[in-house]
């Protein structure tokens, strides 16, 4: 978005019943005839709806969903921040491998949580929209309502949902209208800011492709593994639901797998349970949250797994159904290879063997007759090279 940082800063005004001055100009035009700029209008809760004047060329992220969604979109450069930017970064790699001229430049991208994230962060980077809930920000140790008013008014607008990500209840003060979206309605909403509505649906044909390939080859549920989604450290297993309604689970919940821990009410997002738990359950997939992230190397994970009296019983390890799976913070693209990676995992006679996860490697080589959506066509979209 070219321009002084007087038109960055009028990039977004949120509507409040009447209808809204749509556009403004720098302090340098004095002319009471110079034409306003073009504008276009995004709306996400708790936000609301945004007047813009322009395409973001800063963007701050704090959760890489918002950053893979600017790369499907064709404005990947615009990310000017990212959650530990070196696992965020090469984790995004590692799937864009496989699109020929889509990559994720990370080098340099500070981390807004490192220290914890404040309003100064926000005024250094002098960011055109940041992709972060609101309500979100308002639970963080530096910020009142004042701060986050004076951001969203003094610097660039605020744009995300993160309650959406497993239909929590959002903080008091923002609980009324607050809507909860899929992954993919939410891309679309980011898809407006960035005007980029035609690759959103061109991206959404394919995801709806092989969510429909998926779903029709599916065993009936009887016939389907049990499955846990899990981060284990030290001896504990972090729980995770599988099929829960939010966009944290969009790359299991299609698959359908008969969830081991389905009946648990854990007070938060997750529940820990230890090694006797775990072989009480006993399910025949485990699939390992951060997996394929650098964080975690997975031929250590199954070591430690096998040498434990308890662990060495689990049926998922003696079987070798332990799975690096994926970030939950996936966007757009991370999330049709997740679906794919998963579908394999889950269901190998179906959907063909998953080859596995090279730690610190690019996501697998599949043979196109393996392959269940098109590496091209995405490719294509994403690059603008789409006919």
């Amino acid at each position: 978005m070219a321009g002084e940082a007087t038109r960055r800063r009028c990039l977004g005004h949120v509507a409040a019943g009447a209808a809204l001055l749509a556009g403004c100009t720098s302090h340098s035009d004095t002319s009471t005839s110079t034409e306003p700029p073009a504008s276009h209008h995004a709306a996400v809760a708790p936000v609301g709806d945004l007047t813009l004047t322009g395409v973001p060329d800063r963007a701050f992220v704090v959760f890489p969903q918002y950053a893979d969604m600017a790369v499907a979109l064709g404005h990947g450069d615009a990310v000017n921040a990212i959650y530990v930017p070196e696992m965020s970064g090469p984790t995004m790699n590692a799937y864009y491998d496989r699109l020929d001229g889509v990559d994720f430049d990370y080098g340099g991208l500070p981390d807004p949580l490192t220290d914890g994230f404040t309003p100064e962060e926000c005024y250094a980077l002098d960011s055109d929209v940041h992709f972060v809930d609101p309500a979100y920000v308002s639970t963080q140790d530096a910020w009142d309502a004042r701060d986050i008013e004076t951001i969203a008014s003094d610097v660039g607008p605020w744009f995300g949902n993160f309650y959406s990500g497993t239909r929590a209840d959002p903080p008091q003060g923002y609980r009324d209208g607050y809507d909860y979206y899929t992954l993919w309605e939410l891309f679309g909403r980011v898809a407006d800011v960035f005007q980029e509505r035609a690759r959103f649906e061109a991206l959404r044909r394919v995801h709806e492709t092989l969510v429909a390939t998926i779903a029709d080859r599916l065993p009936p549920k009887r016939d389907r593994p049990t499955a846990v989604r899990v981060t284990y450290d030290e001896g504990s297993f972090y729980t995770y639901h599988l099929n829960e309604p939010g966009y944290w689970l969009a790359d299991t919940r299609p698959l359908g797998a008969r969830d081991a821990f389905a009946d648990a009410d854990w007070a938060s997002l997750w529940g820990t349970v230890g090694y006797e738990t775990m072989l009480d359950a006993d399910p025949d997939v485990i699939l390992h949250l951060w997996g394929a992230t650098p964080n975690y190397e997975m031929d250590a994970v199954r070591s430690r797994l096998r040498g434990d009296a308890v662990g060495g019983r689990l049926s998922a390890v003696a079987n070798n159904r332990v799975y690096a799976s994926g970030m939950r913070y996936q966007g757009p693209i991370m999330n049709l290879f997740q679906l794919e990676m998963t579908a394999k995992q889950l269901y190998p006679d179906v959907f063909g063997a998953w080859p596995g996860f090279e730690d610190g490697g690019s996501y697998p080589a599949l043979p196109a007759s393996e392959r269940l959506f098109d590496r091209s066509r995405v490719a294509a979209i994403v690059t603008g090279d789409a006919q």
